[in-house]
């Protein structure tokens, strides 16, 4: 496909193991099918009722706002702990340890973690999820591929065949051969 300005948007909360398998696709067909990948931290209970992941997506937007470099890790991470490990992520210790592990020294999770909880982080998460429910997202994750002037929005993690259709490229399964993409 040629050198367009092709952006997904990939709306996720660390308490969908669907979202989880998306981002885990997204991250590693970034390069290869040459596309920005823009990770949009969304509190699923402002979709769907009855979720409890508030803390660990204020923090993950918190992350995106301070340090979105680590943004990728820290999500991974979390994941890792709810659905490696059954931990509770939305204990403080439990976040800040998925942040050390991330990268980030004790001092910015900290910070981080007290950022959470300001009204800034709060309206900015809302903001998101307000986003996402303006694409027409029912649940999560879903993908709003923006590519040739067009958006599209995608429901699930088991969508990423017709994904690649959008973009014009080859879909080669959930864990792609190691190739050399240009970004």
């Amino acid at each position: 496909m040629g050198a367009s300005s092709r952006t997904l948007e990939l709306f996720y909360d660390v308490l969908s193991p669907y979202s989880w398998l998306g981002f885990e696709v997204l991250c590693r067909y970034q390069n290869i099918w040459n596309i920005k990948l823009e990770l949009r931290p969304t509190y699923i209970a402002g979709i769907m009722r009855d979720s409890g992941s508030l803390s660990a997506m204020r923090f993950l937007t918190a992350v995106n706002m301070e340090h979105p470099e680590v943004l990728e890790k820290a999500s991974r991470e979390l994941w890792m702990r709810i659905w490696s490990r059954d931990e509770d992520i939305v204990e403080p210790q439990n976040i800040l340890a998925a942040a050390e592990k991330a990268g980030l020294s004790a001092e910015q999770a900290r910070a981080l973690l007290e950022k959470s909880t300001t009204e800034q982080v709060k309206r900015q998460l809302k903001e998101t999820t307000e986003a996402a429910c303006r694409y027409g997202a029912f649940g999560l994750p879903t993908t709003v591929v923006h590519v040739d002037g067009q958006t599209h929005m995608l429901f699930g993690s088991d969508r990423m065949e017709l994904l690649a259709h959008l973009l014009g490229e080859k879909w080669m399964g959930p864990v792609p051969p190691a190739m050399n993409a240009k970004l």
